[in-house]
């Protein structure tokens, strides 16, 4: 059984940059064929995809926020993060990662996290 994690602040400030972990357990990361995704839900919004990163460590991104986004990864603690930057209020949501099979964009998402709430605010 796969479990993820999301871990980070919970309060940013306006114009810094959020920065989210997510711990993976009962499976590797590195495991041929998936993704590890994140996406995030405003209040009284849908479900928005940020970005990915695969198995072989390739990284994609949503258009609308390309830009701003990251994702890096740590095998050794089979985790993968990300920093979204010059956050504004617009950007208080629950964050959310998952794994999907390949290819990106699949959406067959098989595991997720329980999400984590992050706010943005002075």
């Amino acid at each position: 059984q796969v479990q993820l994690q999301e871990s980070g602040p919970g309060l940013v400030k306006p114009s810094q940059t959020l920065s989210l972990t997510c711990t993976v357990s009962g499976g590797s990361i590195t495991t041929n064929y998936y993704y590890w995704s994140w996406s995030r839900q405003p209040p009284g919004k849908g479900l928005e995809w940020m970005g990915a990163i695969t198995y072989s460590g390739s990284t994609y991104y949503s258009p609308s926020l390309k830009s701003r986004t990251s994702i890096s990864r740590d095998t050794s603690k089979n985790q993968f993060t990300l920093q979204l930057s010059s956050v504004t209020p617009e950007d208080t949501a629950v964050y959310y990662c998952a794994r999907a099979s390949l290819p990106v964009g699949s959406e067959k998402y098989d595991y997720w996290g329980q999400g984590t709430q992050v706010t943005v605010s002075s």
